[in-house]
């Protein structure tokens, strides 16, 4: 008999969280159903229970799937079966990853894999709300070491008041969209992307999402507790010698001190880091390196910790010798390239990125097909991180996790300025060429001067920054760090990064790698990142004040005109035939849909001459009279009582000899002729026959009445 175990969650909307246990998955280490509406969610863990040799860190995989059947579809393309991750999955992944990581001991290395499956989707729950619940729930009722629970939330703001996991309908509206980590005791992770608002309501809304994950951990101690308290598994994953590692400090800090305060770059100072460490090695014996050498690298990497950060928090001096709210040196330039539609080169500091912007028509959109969504993105961005920007030689593999989230941060930061009326699907592209520090915060500045490089008319332009801290949980004591180095990320406390106009934020991410953030330091690193990104955005808008108002020559001309319903087979013609053709002839590219019961057309040409070709044959293809519109028609034949003039393709109308001028003609030869050139206007269709009646004197003045004798 299955014992289910279940337990309940109530929104402060009233809606409820269940989670379930016992029933799915028995076999691995933790098994987790969270439901929510329709929406099903199944989260597993197992772990390892041995470290496998050599392994110094936290082996920690985060899988989340979408499972086709969830939403009642069957996977596109050849294979029909779930294929690699999609970029939404990946993106859900790094959700729950960067909450738990910091969650597990610091010494515990074995091997860590969870899995999250949506197995069924209500279209009006945002699976992003439950994934971290699920993921925190597994390990709370497993023997896994884990100093959770935690919990993670989606909150959106609506007319000015916050939901939690909103519907996606509710999402449409909303001008706020953040998923909040947390524990009960701090805000530990915090993403998204917000209309310009405040650094007081972004505030606002954490605290309003904090305050939900307060229930669910402890919804999960409670389940935890009705499945049967478990006593953490034992591991011994680390070997320490405290003799050896007071060693290492007492020769290491003091040098690592010296080094820190000389204001050296990146490679200088990892050289002269290097150089310490190897004369401590030398003080060691052959024995003793073979027997405890593995050790070292632990203890050198402590002591490198505590002298950087003792040295920020003394002196208030930093690695490059900069305060702590000091910006490193910035260089913008746009138009670096001649050939792409946009582009800028954005460096500040030892971080560089070349950005390009490219114009396309509707065949450009990136297309999604997903589970829970499938549609077209108009403006999108990918972010590239070679091996070379950091002095490396690596194979590259793909696209990796951390450049599809960088990506989308920056894609996030920049769409919602882009103007609502732009025509032309946008495609960013920042290829990252340095890197020590922030280099998403650099996509955000270069893709802000590129797109206005390239014309694109943008609502307001765009800065970011990255914050970091340094605390002294004995003392009290913390600093906030603006614009982080690298090196100041990987040995410091957070990592938040903020982008925002003039008026306001319009995306962060925020990672703690400590617990008990407190929201004086949070408000502290918001203001300070405020003045920042002000600073950064000056230096954009001195580059290029405004959005040019005239394209490139060679960038694509874009047209967009509307026909009716029934005429877009006509454009279109049997398998394509005459829009393909049009297309050849023209050299444009040219997209039809179906819009409002009207036919949207899009021409995309390079040459104004082509593309006035282009929308002329359209023009004609789709030509549909109406009364009482005015034409330039050609004669095309001679009548006594009249002539008929073609105003359109295949479409001539009788112009009466009493409709051509005021004054009475005898001769309707003796003032048109066939192939002449005159201006109609359509005064009547036929009912019956559908004949069409025009006149031209309509159009010209009609003279005054003699006054009569």
């Amino acid at each position: 008999m299955l014992n289910e175990i279940v337990k309940e969650i109530q929104l402060n909307d009233g809606r409820t969280i269940e989670l379930r246990t016992g029933k799915l998955a028995k076999q691995a280490h933790g098994s987790v159903e969270v439901r929510m509406g329709e929406s099903v969610l199944l989260a597993t863990v197992v772990s390892s229970y041995e470290a496998r040799e050599g392994v110094d860190f936290l082996p920690l995989t985060v899988d989340y799937r979408e499972k086709f059947a969830a939403a009642g579809r069957v996977p596109g393309g050849f294979l029909k079966r779930e294929a690699r991750p999609t970029d939404h999955e990946i993106l859900i992944m790094r959700l729950v990853d960067r909450i738990l990581r910091p969650m597990f001991p610091n010494d515990y290395h074995a091997e860590v894999q969870i899995m999250l499956q949506l197995i069924s989707h209500d279209e009006n729950i945002c699976p992003e709300g439950l994934a971290g619940l699920g993921a925190s729930a597994a390990l709370a009722i497993s023997d896994i070491p884990f100093d959770g629970p935690i919990s993670e939330v989606r909150v959106g703001r609506v007319n000015g008041e916050f939901i939690v996991n909103p519907s996606t309908a509710q999402l449409k509206e909303a001008d706020m969209d953040m998923v909040i980590g947390a524990s009960a005791d701090s805000v530990a992770m915090v993403e998204g992307e917000m209309d310009e608002v405040s650094e007081a309501e972004m505030i606002d809304a954490i605290k309003f999402g904090h305050d939900e994950i307060k229930k669910q951990c402890q919804a999960q101690l409670d389940l935890a507790a009705a499945v049967g308290v478990k006593e953490t598994r034992e591991y011994c994953h680390e070997t320490h010698d405290s003799e050896l590692e007071k060693r290492v400090m007492d020769f290491c800090y003091d040098k690592f001190y010296e080094v820190a305060k000389k204001s050296l770059d990146k490679h200088s100072r990892s050289e002269q880091f290097g150089a310490v460490k190897e004369a401590f090695k030398d003080t060691l014996s052959e024995e003793e390196l073979e027997e405890k050498g593995f050790m070292i690298g632990g203890y050198f990497k402590n002591a490198e910790k505590k002298s950087v950060r003792d040295m920020v928090l003394n002196e208030g001096v930093r690695l490059d010798g900069r305060a702590t709210t000091d910006i490193r040196p910035i260089a913008c330039e746009v138009d670096y390239l001649p050939s792409p539609h946009g582009s800028s080169l954005f460096t500040r500091g030892e971080t560089q990125s070349l950005t390009t912007v490219t114009l396309g028509s509707k065949l450009d959109e990136n297309r999604i097909d997903g589970v829970t969504y499938a549609g077209s993105e108009k403006f999108y961005l990918h972010y590239n991180f070679p091996p070379f920007s950091t002095g490396e030689a690596r194979p590259i593999r793909g696209v990796s996790r951390r450049e599809i989230g960088h990506g989308n941060l920056a894609q996030r930061a920049l769409a919602g300025m882009i103007s609502d009326d732009c025509p032309y699907t946008v495609r960013v592209v920042s290829d990252i060429l340095e890197s020590n520090g922030s280099s998403s915060m650099a996509t955000v500045c270069a893709g802000t001067m590129a797109l206005m490089d390239a014309g694109i008319q943008m609502k307001a332009p765009v800065s970011g920054i990255a914050m970091g801290l340094i605390t002294d949980k004995e003392t009290g004591k913390f600093a906030v760090l603006s614009d982080i180095l690298g090196d100041e990320d990987f040995l410091g406390d957070m990592d938040f990064k903020v982008t925002g106009t003039s008026k306001g934020i319009t995306a962060c991410q925020m990672d703690i790698k400590i617990q008990g953030l407190s929201y004086e330091i949070l408000t502290t690193a918001l203001e300070q990142s405020k003045d920042g990104r002000l600073h950064i955005l000056e230096k954009l808008i001195d580059t290029i004040p405004d959005s040019r108002t005239q394209l490139k020559p060679h960038v694509p001309k874009i047209h967009i005109m509307y026909i009716p319903k029934e005429t877009i087979g006509a454009v279109i013609g049997p398998g394509g035939k005459i829009i393909q053709q049009l297309q050849e002839d023209t050299e444009t590219t040219i997209t039809i849909e179906e819009v409002d019961n009207r036919g949207k057309v899009e021409i995309l040409g390079t040459a104004q001459e082509l593309l006035d070709n282009a929308i002329a044959e359209i023009k004609a293809l789709t030509f549909t009279p109406e009364v009482g519109d005015i034409y330039t028609g050609t004669v095309r034949s001679i009548m006594p009582y009249g002539a008929f003039v073609n105003i359109g393709k295949g479409t001539d109308g009788l112009l009466h000899i009493s409709e051509i001028d005021w004054k009475r003609i005898e001769n309707v030869e003796d003032v048109l002729k066939e192939g002449d050139k005159v201006e109609v206007k359509l005064t009547e269709i036929d009912a019956k026959s559908g004949k069409l009646r025009l006149s031209r004197k309509v159009l010209l003045q009609k003279p005054e009445r003699k006054p009569a004798e």
